[in-house]
C-alpha cells in the first residue's frame, strides 16, 4: 500500500522579538546651598540621555535616526529664573582621556564639595561631603558631562564603546550632547561657556570649533583647568627638546618647595631667574646639541642644579636632559620619597629606592578613594538616581583603546582651533588656571603655547590666566579654592 508524502510543514510566522527602545532615565531633585551668605535654591536633574545618529538602513532605504548611546549628566538650574537669556550656563568635563567629570563636579563647581583637609590631604575614612560655599552656582548653571565609558555613560545594547574611544568622535559626541540639551532645556539664548579640565581642555578648545561650525553655536568663554592645547610642549622625546625648557621653572618650583635649592628667595624671584634661564641660555645649549662648547656646558650644568635640585652628575649623564619621571624619583631620592606629578607637593614611598620612575603617583592616592565614596552615595542618597553599574571614575580601558589618528605624524595641537574659534567670534573670552605645583601640565607650557597662537593683538585681551600654589587639581588646596572662585566669578560675568 502506497503512502501518500508528508508535506513540508509550513512554517510559522516567527517575529523577531524586538528590543525596547532605550529611553532616558531621569531624576529631579529639589536642593538650596548657602553661597556668600545668599540663600540659592536650585534644581538637580540627574540621569541618562539617549543619543541618537543618523544611520543608512538598507531595508527602509534612507537615513534614519538610531539610539546609539546614553550619555550621563548632572545638570544644576537655579529656581525662580524668568529669563534665560540673562543667566549663563556652564558645560564641565575632565579630562583623561577616560574621567569621568567627578573632579570638577565635586571638587570646585559644583554646590556639594569632598571633604579633604585644607592642604588637600585624604581625611581618615569615612569620607564626607559638605555644601561649597564657593561654588559657581551662583553666577551660571551647571552641566557636567561624563564623555563615553566614564561615569554611568555607555553605548545602547549592540554598540561598541571603542568607537567613541577618538579625538574626532569624543568631540562630536560631547559636542551633540549640548547642542541636544541646549535645545530640550531651551537654553539658546542663554550665555553660554564650556569649563575643562587637563585633556578637557584639549576637549574644550575642540569643542570651540565644532560647536561653531557644526551647530551655529558661539560660545561666551572657556575655564580651562591645568590646560593642554599643544601636546608639543609636554610629550618628552628624542626628537623634541620643548618640554625640557618649559618644564623647568615647574622643577625649581618644586625644588624650591621641599627645600631643595641651595639659596633663599620668594617663590617668586626665584621662578623669574628660572624662566630667564630657561628661555634663554638653557635653549640655546639644547639647539646647539654637541656643538656647544665644554665651558659652556659646563655653566648650563652648574645652573640646571641650582634651579632644579638635581645633582650635575645626574645632569651630565642625562645630556641635560631631565625627563619628568626621572624628575618624580631622583628630586627626593636621598630621603626615600618620591614627588608628585599632579602635584609635586606630595610625596610617594616606593618599595625599591634605585628604580627610575615611581610607582604611583601621591596626588591621586590622596583624592581617588574620597571622590569615589563620596559621589557613589551622593549620587544615591540626596539625587535619587538609583542603578547598578559601576560609576567609572577613571578608565584605564579607555586610555588604552584611544585613538589621536586625526593628528597622524605629529603632536595633538587644537590651540589652531581655538585661535580660529576666537577670531571667528570676536567676543569669545578664555580663562586659564595654572598650578605652579603640576608637572602633569606645567604653567609654562601654557605660556608658551598662549603666545604662540597667532591671535591677532586686538584678541589677545580676550585670554587670561591666573597662578595658584598648588598643582594640576589646584582646588583641593583650601587658598587657592578660595582664590579660583573669586577668579571664575569675575570671568563669568565679564563674559556674559
Amino acid at each position: 500500500m502506497a503512502t501518500e508524502p508528508k508535506k513540508p510543514e509550513e512554517k510559522k510566522d516567527e517575529k523577531k522579538e524586538e528590543k525596547p527602545a532605550p529611553k532616558d532615565n531621569i531624576v529631579i531633585t529639589k536642593h538650596s546651598i548657602k553661597i556668600g551668605g545668599k540663600e540659592i535654591k536650585y534644581t538637580v536633574t540627574t540621569g541618562t540621555m539617549v543619543m541618537k545618529e543618523e544611520v543608512n538602513d538598507k531595508e527602509k532605504d534612507g537615513e534614519v535616526e538610531k539610539p546609539r548611546a546614553q550619555i550621563f549628566f548632572t545638570a544644576y538650574t537655579k529656581d525662580g529664573v524668568k529669563d534665560n537669556s540673562k543667566r549663563a550656563i556652564t558645560f564641565s568635563f575632565n579630562g583623561g582621556p577616560g574621567s569621568s567629570s567627578v573632579w570638577l563636579h565635586m571638587g570646585v563647581l559644583g554646590p556639594r564639595r569632598v571633604v579633604l583637609t585644607d592642604e588637600g590631604e585624604m581625611p581618615p575614612p569615612p569620607f564626607k561631603l559638605t555644601d561649597n560655599q564657593y561654588s559657581i552656582l551662583d553666577d551660571t548653571d551647571l552641566v557636567f558631562i561624563d564623555p563615553m565609558s566614564t561615569g554611568f555613560s555607555r553605548p545602547v545594547d549592540g554598540e561598541k564603546s571603542a568607537e567613541w574611544h577618538t579625538f574626532t568622535k569624543d568631540i562630536a559626541s560631547v559636542g551633540d550632547f549640548i547642542r541636544l540639551y541646549t535645545t530640550r532645556y531651551n537654553r539658546w539664548l542663554s550665555p553660554k561657556f564650556l569649563a575643562g579640565e587637563s585633556y578637557g581642555t584639549t576637549r574644550a578648545a575642540g569643542l570651540s570649533g565644532y560647536l561653531q561650525n557644526r551647530h551655529g553655536m558661539l560660545l561666551n568663554g572657556l575655564l580651562l583647568i591645568s590646560a593642554v592645547l599643544d601636546f608639543t610642549t609636554i610629550d618628552f622625546n628624542l626628537n623634541n627638546d620643548l618640554p625640557y625648557i618649559l618644564f623647568l621653572p615647574a622643577y625649581t618650583a618644586t625644588a624650591w618647595y621641599h627645600g631643595k635649592l641651595n639659596f633663599k628667595a620668594p617663590l617668586q624671584t626665584v621662578l623669574k631667574e628660572a624662566e630667564e634661564f630657561a628661555k634663554g641660555e638653557y635653549a640655546a645649549a639644547l639647539l646647539k646639541g654637541a656643538s656647544l662648547a665644554p665651558e659652556d656646558r659646563a655653566s648650563v650644568v652648574e645652573k640646571l642644579s641650582r634651579y632644579t635640585g638635581i645633582s650635575q652628575e645626574f645632569i651630565q649623564r642625562s645630556d641635560l636632559r631631565i625627563l619628568d619621571q626621572h624628575y618624580f624619583k631622583e628630586l627626593l631620592r636621598e630621603r626615600g620619597k618620591t614627588v608628585g606629578r599632579l602635584d609635586s607637593r606630595y610625596t610617594g614611598i616606593d618599595r625599591l629606592g634605585v628604580t627610575a620612575t615611581p610607582e604611583y603617583d601621591p596626588l591621586f592616592a590622596q583624592v581617588s578613594g574620597p571622590y569615589t565614596a563620596a559621589f557613589n552615595d551622593y549620587i544615591r542618597t540626596e539625587l535619587k538616581f538609583e542603578i547598578d553599574t559601576p560609576y567609572e571614575i577613571l578608565s584605564e580601558k579607555v586610555w588604552m583603546q584611544w585613538s589621536y589618528g586625526y593628528f597622524q605624524n605629529q603632536y595633538v595641537n587644537v590651540a589652531e582651533t581655538l585661535r580660529s574659534s576666537m577670531t571667528f567670534n570676536k567676543y569669545l573670552k578664555v580663562f586659564i588656571a595654572n598650578g605652579y605645583y603640576d608637572l602633569g601640565t606645567p604653567y609654562s607650557a601654557t605660556e608658551y603655547t598662549v603666545d604662540h597662537l597667532g591671535l591677532d593683538a586686538s584678541l589677545r585681551k580676550n585670554i587670561s590666566m591666573e597662578y595658584y600654589e598648588a598643582g594640576h587639581m589646584m582646588y583641593v588646596h583650601m587658598p587657592s579654592l578660595k582664590a579660583m572662585k573669586k577668579d571664575m566669578s569675575k570671568f563669568i560675568k565679564d563674559a556674559s
